[in-house]
Order: C-alpha cells, then structure tokens, then sequence
C-alpha cells in the first residue's frame, strides 16, 4: 500500500488533516525516523491544534513500538522541543504543528541529534520513501528488538524560560506596557509564566489556546491577523505590541503607534544586541533584503555573511561559520546560544532589553532604518509554468544594468536600488522583494515595473 505524501515539503511536514496526514501516517513517520536515524530518545511535543493531542499520540505509539524512549512535552512551543532536544541530549525532536496555516491543516517539524534539522538533505527523503511504501521499518535497538520504548511525561517550561532570561545582560524597564497577541495558539500558557518574571507589564490578548482559531489564524505576517494587536497597543496606550504565529517560533512587532514594524528592521535590531555581546561577531542573513542589516552589522564592527534563504540553509551555515545570530525578514530568527536554532521569544526578551537600556519609544528605534531603506514587504505570484521562466524575463528586461548575484534565485543590485527574485521553497509561489536607498517612490516604481514583467507572462 502506497501512502499519500503529498504533505512532504522541503524543510518539514504540513498538509489537510485527516486528508493528506492521519493516525496512521503519523505511526508509519514514526517507525520511519526510528528506522533512519536509529535513535534511543526522542522528545515529542505539539500545537494548539485540534488534531494535535491525537497525532502526538500516535506519532509516540510508533516511536515506543520501534524500541524509543519518547519525552513528551505536551502542548508547547516548537522552540522548546529544540531546547529539550538540546539540553537534555537526546537523540532528536518531533513537533506536531502546521504552524501559521488555517485551522484544518497539520504537520511536523523535526530534528536529530544536535538539533540538526532534518530536511530533504538530511533523512526526510529516505523517511518520505519509507512513509509512502510503508515501510520497510527497523527497530531502532537491534540488539533489544523486544524493548519497547518508556514514555516520560515532561514539563521544562520554568527552566525553558530561565535559559532565554540568563541570556539578558541588562535589567528590563520595569514601567513598559506591553501588548502580546497569542492569537489562540500555543503560546499563551508559556507567555502566562513569562509574565510572572518579567518587572514589566503584559497585556495579553487571545491568550487561550484553541484550535479552532476563533479570533483568526495566528499568522502576523497576513495583513488582516495585525489589527487586533495594532488597536489593542493604541487603546491601552502601550509602549510595544507583539504577536506570535501559531508554534510561537516566530514573533512580529508593532511600535507605540501600532504600526507593523517588518522582520527586516527587526533584524537590524537583533544584530545591535547581539554584538554588542560579542564583539566582532559573524552574522548570517538572506539575500532577500540585504543593505541595512549590511550596514548595521559593519557600523557595529560584525561581519555579515548572506546565505540562501530557509532554516536549513540558514543554521547550517551559522554552524560553518560560528556566528552568533542569523536573522530572516520573515521573523525567523537564530541563535548560536540557542543550538543555531529559531526562537520567538528570545527576540522578544532582546526587544525588551534594548528599549529599557535606550530609553527611546519602539518608532525612533526604526525610524532612520525605515527613512534610509524603504521596501515592498513581499509580493507573492502564483504563475502558470516554472518560476524559472519568470526570473529569466526579469533579468533579460534589466541586463547590463546591475550586478547579478544567483545564490538564492535571483538578485540585482543598481546604485539606487536593488531587488530580489525567488521561487518558494515551501509553496508554489514567487517572491519578490525590492528596496531603495531612501527614495519611496524609485522603490514603488521598480517593484510595480517588475510585477509588470511578471503579469506579462
């Protein structure tokens, strides 16, 4: 029997519950990694989501019949399944989440030993094969094929957020007023306890987790998901505005104002404080949007390295180079600190840390950014044919006029202004992202240039 797997994607797992993934999959991909990665201990944890609890528990049902020991978090973060990966050395990490996506869609995230992902690249296409022929399936003890696996039901969430707290080096400013959106997904119980540590105050807005997402699917980076926030931060005269996607490995940020501040501004932010904490230090971005994370890791003394986009791309080459922090204009964004991983709180606690020690308003912080490097936000395409075609058009229409660089895609950079062209990794879509330097309207008229080319097709 031939599974369906469609829900394979390049970097995890997501599709329609129960159409795409089901009980029975998720044992079939549990006996899968078990055979391909031979492991002991694995820890488990899952979303807010409806499906969760029951995919969560077949997914341990086929690791403990494979002879694996699993360490159950329960409902959590998909960063705190890499911190337990992490912390307690076990031999990987599965989390059952689809993320941002609507309500009826699920999925997993995984990782071995190390907290090394596990991509197309490294044991997702061998489980993927596994998955779709049904096996053939090992026992990942073969000198104990009659052991079946212990479960262990675990809560780390306490030392979870003492690890990212002993990373601040400076006191939070105890008078902030903070708005935090959970949107109903999983944060909110683990946000409740950070609440408790921290001197400032947090209002909390759809804090309890419920799947059937009643306030809107926990996704900032849709337009319509940031009004709730933005309105909350203007009614409660609040100092900073925060909202976390569904599995909270990201979070987005909104000034005094409520205006949405983008991922790539943010970056810049991270940059500061992580360098100003290590010196000199290498930092890792994506070629999307480049020139003021480039200047600002410079102004600090770091050395900016660009590298393809996605998590994968992103960690391996944080471990190459030993850099400290890597960030993406998408809000994802790593720590060497925190096993090259992605955390959504840790750059909430270094947005704290840096508005309490600047003592300026989240608006001035970005201002000069924002005034110097204005952007498109990304503008998505769905095409008929290859986004190939697409991306050849677009360079033949601006050849000889710009430096080309293909590390991701395709980028072109001129005097003024400078864009980046890619297919998706994780959707069929095409991605454009363009910025100027300093002029609002080249910008538009570069990016509407460019969208016409594309619509051309």
């Amino acid at each position: 029997m031939n599974r369906n797997i469609t829900a394979f994607k390049a970097y995890d797992i997501r599709g329609i519950y129960p159409d795409q993934i089901d009980i029975g999959f998720m044992e079939s991909l549990a006996r899968a990694y078990a055979t391909h990665f031979q492991p002991e201990r694995v820890v488990i944890g899952f979303d807010s989501r409806l499906s969760s609890p029951k995919l969560a528990s077949a997914l341990a049902t086929g690791l403990r019949n494979s002879g694996v020991d699993v360490l159950d978090l329960g409902l959590c973060g998909t960063e705190m399944v890499y911190y337990s990966t992490g912390k307690y050395r076990t031999d990987g990490g599965i989390m059952i989440t689809a993320s941002h996506n609507p309500k009826e869609y699920n999925g997993c995230k995984m990782v071995a030993r190390d907290v090394i992902p596990v991509g197309m690249g490294n044991g997702l296409a061998e489980i993927k094969k596994m998955v779709q022929e049904n096996g053939p399936f090992s026992h990942a003890r073969p000198n104990r094929p009659d052991y079946h696996g212990n479960y262990t039901r675990l809560d780390v969430t306490k030392e979870f957020i003492g690890s990212l707290m002993d990373q601040l080096t400076t006191s939070i400013n105890r008078d902030l007023k903070v708005v935090v959106n959970t949107g109903n997904g999983a944060a909110g119980p683990t946000i409740k306890q950070l609440a408790d540590q921290l001197p400032c105050k947090l209002e909390l807005l759809f804090d309890e987790p419920d799947g059937n997402f009643p306030n809107g699917v926990p996704n900032p980076m849709l337009p319509d998901c940031r009004e709730d926030t933005a309105s909350n931060v203007l009614e409660t005269g609040a100092d900073l505005g925060v909202a976390f996607d569904g599995d909270f490995d990201r979070c987005f940020f909104f000034d005094e104002n409520g205006r949405f501040i983008e991922g790539y501004y943010i970056v810049g932010l991270l940059a500061r404080q992580v360098l100003k904490k290590h010196p000199g230090a290498k930092i890792i971005h994506d070629p999307r949007l480049t020139w003021n994370t480039i200047e600002t890791v410079k102004s600090m003394g770091g050395i900016p390295v660009e590298t393809k986009t996605g998590h994968a791309f992103i960690k391996e080459r944080m471990r190459q180079e030993k850099a400290e922090y890597g960030g993406e204009m998408s809000a994802h964004h790593y720590f060497r600190s925190f096993w090259y991983s992605d955390t959504g709180l840790l750059p909430f606690l270094l947005i704290l840390e840096l508005l309490g020690a600047s003592g300026k308003p989240m608006s001035q912080l970005v201002d000069e950014a924002i005034r110097r490097y204005p952007v498109s936000g990304e503008c998505n395409f769905t095409i008929t044919g290859t986004p190939e075609a697409a991306i050849r058009a677009v360079e033949k229409y601006f050849s000889g006029s710009g430096n080309v660089t293909r590390l991701d895609g395709l980028s072109m950079e001129f005097d003024r202004w400078r864009f980046n062209l890619r297919g998706s990794n994780t959707e069929p879509l095409l991605r454009l992202n363009v910025e100027s330097r300093g002029d609002v309207d080249l910008m538009e008229e570069k990016k509407n240039e460019i969208i016409s080319i594309i619509k051309s097709l």
